[in-house]
């Protein structure tokens, strides 16, 4: 008789993939909050190993895995993954795109009202006891204003609908490799120069490569508007940090907000110049971290996984 397959889930999931998961009685399950010791064990025993970016799967830790087959990911980025050794390893990858895009995207617009408006600066000045005079704090209106989307996949979209039905305001959109009809409602700019310069608030929304890293950095500060919103919430390495210091401290933007960053999570030890601005906000990559969302995509996760055990082909990893 064929031994069950193991799964080990190594970092937390929501509970209802983890209720998912239990009622599969074919299967050999080891939960994350198991020891240290038996989660270490994985790449002797696991077939499937299913995390989210905590854990890090590196070509010599992989090539140790001789019986792994699967790694599944909620979510869209994979940049834990190492997906070169998984191909040489022939371990097919699955991640979830587009469950999440509309979690982002609504985190990317309170982001930009957030900026524009002050919220969190005014907020933590009346927490350290300061009398704020709102004729000092006065914000910036998004109504109408143009939205600039670097990277026109499922968030892109789904953000550019957003904006569109929130501030009335026009979309521009930058994106080499965007699928067929990803520019209904969205203008297409023909470079990122093009994109910066006309728009009022620019928002990421590629995956990290080579080609993207860096993607915007002291020249590209210099094509933005003066008083321009910068919000990355795609991944750390896409935005050059330190010249955006230097643009707040010059005042070349308006503000920014990062939900991705080169150090993650974000500390005030590492980020202690940049905080220096308070027009600038740091979250801890928390724009998919909805209740409903988690729920959604780590239940995704499992059904895609029990589609494998039962030998139905599946889409592997798509970059979105």
């Amino acid at each position: 008789m064929d031994s069950k397959p193991t799964v080990y889930v190594l970092d937390p999931y929501h509970a209802d993939a983890i209720t998912l998961l239990k009622s599969n009685l074919n299967i050999e399950l080891v939960l994350p909050d198991s020891t240290p010791d038996i989660l270490s064990q994985w790449p002797s025993n696991a077939t499937a190993v299913i995390v989210r970016s905590e854990t890090n799967l590196t070509a010599p830790l992989l090539s140790t895995a001789k019986n792994l087959k699967y790694v599944l990911k909620q979510g869209v980025g994979t940049n834990n993954i190492d997906l070169t050794a998984c191909k040489e390893l022939g371990i097919k990858v699955y991640n979830t795109p587009g469950i999440n895009s509309e979690a982002v995207a609504e985190f990317t617009l309170a982001l930009a009202l957030d900026v524009a408006r002050r919220v969190s600066e005014i907020d933590r000045r009346v927490r350290n006891g300061e009398i704020v005079v709102r004729s000092k704090v006065l914000g910036m209106s998004l109504h109408g204003k143009t939205l600039g989307i670097v990277g026109m996949g499922y968030i892109g979209r789904s953000i550019a609908r957003k904006w569109k039905g929130a501030m009335e305001g026009a979309v521009v959109g930058y994106d080499p490799f965007a699928a067929e009809g990803a520019w209904d409602g969205v203008e297409e700019m023909k470079s990122l120069e093009e994109l910066l310069k006309a728009a009022d608030v620019v928002t990421l929304h590629v995956p990290l490569t080579e080609g993207t890293r860096g993607l915007i950095g002291e020249e590209q500060f210099g094509w933005m508007r003066k008083d321009s919103i910068l919000i990355n919430a795609a991944r750390g390495g896409i935005v050059d940090e330190k010249a955006l210091g230097r643009a707040l401290k010059e005042g070349k933007l308006w503000g920014a907000a990062l939900d991705a960053m080169d150090s993650e999570p974000p500390t005030k030890d590492v980020y202690a110049e940049m905080l220096e601005n308070q027009n600038v906000i740091l979250t801890p990559h928390v724009g998919a971290s909805t209740r409903e969302n988690q729920s959604r995509s780590g239940v995704a996760v499992v059904e895609t996984l029990f589609k494998l055990l039962d030998g139905k082909d599946v889409p592997s990893y798509k970059v979105i």
